[in-house]
């Protein structure tokens, strides 16, 4: 066989493509409509129902706009979710743009940490490069989160509105990583020519305060006290005055942070199951804890958000969004796209061969708030609410089935108490350390 594309082969894939009827009825079609509109299947749309046996009732429907702030809307409306319920309110939402400014501001001392540790790795390494690809993107895990709203607490919305930059935050995080990355070479050159260690970090901290002040010109400066009114569904007002960001989660989310653990399904080769994982290198608030997973078997990834949600609590979770999804109707279904009907093709890399070739991995994080389970109590399809408004899916919600589940569902948060005892051990082992960027140290 020829390395090459011959005269003679190319004449043979031409003239059996022209012989094709179907091949020449599937161009016409997609050259037309597009490749998704032409293979989209109708009849999923038909079939999925919006109505589950296990429904959690929720505020209006969020929107992150256009940034990369799911993680940190799913997390505040699990959140949001305990204010509503404990205060009898029709509707209640948590400030993301407060939330948004702290994560810059670690994510910036963060980098700068990180470039400090590894002032002796060559610049030109896979590591630095991997170091400067992204200083503070907006993505995110749970674990950075709880480390977040431990440190600085969470205020409702109306204490720190969204601004321009929060809902577009293109803008802000182009001139963030621009700024970033000089300081990254000043002290890696500054380093070269012998500066002292007290020396590089008074140069940080500067860096930090040039940081601390764009982030204030874009997002606003976030409030150390507030006060909290609310009207409840009876009409009786709620206020509480002088309260800081801590006391707010404290009394009126309550949640231990502590009690929630981070389960993955990762079924590669090279990451057993019951196992312990952390990522190198990734993180937002560096004394905070480890973002740390316990690797299990999709089941019981399963069995214990059944169990969190019949309980009556919502779960946090992180998946491949972008497969197999529609906007219109709010799905999340492998039948969503005949694509291999249409092109005549087979596409058969299964889960795990998809995380070792970089065709799948977490992209989005969203919040579980129902399942159906059938007459044997197995789930066929799960209820989301995501963080894209009203106009995305079905009012803002979207239909996940069991089996697009199976595929490509990365991570779900749930209390301790769902997780048996051994697996609680598990989790606790010292965590085996992947390098950053191995699939399972993406972001949502």
């Amino acid at each position: 066989m020829s390395s090459q594309i011959t005269k003679e082969t190319l004449a043979q894939f031409q003239e059996k493509c022209s012989a094709d009827k179907a091949c020449r009825v599937a161009m016409n079609a997609v050259t037309e409509n597009g490749l998704r509109a032409a293979a989209k299947n109708g009849e999923v749309h038909r079939t999925t129902r919006h109505s589950f046996s296990v429904n959690l009732k929720q505020g209006a429907i969020t929107d992150q706009k256009s940034s990369g702030r799911c993680w940190m809307f799913a997390a505040l409306n699990t959140f949001r979710f305990e204010v509503i319920k404990k205060l009898n309110l029709e509707n209640f939402e948590l400030s993301q743009n407060y939330t948004l400014f702290y994560d810059k501001l670690e994510k910036a001392n963060y980098f700068l940490e990180s470039i400090l540790e590894t002032l002796d790795e060559p610049t030109e390494g896979r590591l630095i490069a991997w170091l400067l690809t992204a200083p503070l993107n907006d993505g995110g895990q749970w674990d950075m989160l709880c480390n977040l709203v431990r440190k600085y607490g969470v205020v409702p919305k109306y204490a720190m509105p969204e601004s321009k930059s929060s809902s577009a935050t293109g803008e802000m995080n182009s001139t963030l990583t621009v700024k970033l990355r000089e300081d990254a070479c000043r002290l890696r050159k500054a380093y070269a020519q012998g500066a002292s260690k007290e020396e590089l970090a008074g140069k940080k901290e500067a860096m930090l305060e040039e940081i601390y002040r764009i982030l204030c010109i874009c997002l606003g400066e976030p409030p150390r006290v507030f006060d909290f009114e609310a009207e409840d569904k009876d009409g009786k007002f709620i206020r509480e005055c002088g309260l800081t960001p801590g006391a707010f989660f404290e009394k009126y989310v309550g949640l231990n942070l502590d009690d929630y653990v981070s389960v993955i399904n990762a079924p590669t080769a090279d990451k057993p199951y019951h196992r312990s994982y952390s990522v190198k290198f990734l993180g937002n608030v560096k004394e905070g804890r480890l973002v740390r997973y316990l690797n299990l078997e999709i089941e019981e990834l399963k069995k214990a958000a059944i169990a969190q949600l019949k309980d009556g609590s919502p779960v946090w979770f992180g998946c491949d969004v972008g497969k197999f999804l529609t906007k219109e109707g709010g799905t999340m279904d492998l039948d969503a796209y005949q694509l291999e009907e249409l092109l005549d093709v087979k596409f058969g890399m299964n889960k795990a061969e998809r995380l070792e070739y970089g065709e799948s991995l977490m992209t989005h994080a969203m919040v579980f708030l129902g399942v159906n389970l059938d007459e044997e109590g197995r789930p066929n399809r799960w209820r989301v609410e995501n963080s894209w408004g009203e106009k995305s899916g079905e009012k803002g919600y979207y239909v996940m089935s069991d089996a697009w589940f199976d595929e490509f569902m990365y991570q779900i948060v749930v209390n301790k108490k769902y997780l048996s005892e051994e697996f609680l051990k598990e989790y606790e082992t010292e965590p085996i350390m992947l390098e950053p960027w191995d699939p399972m140290g993406s972001l949502a």
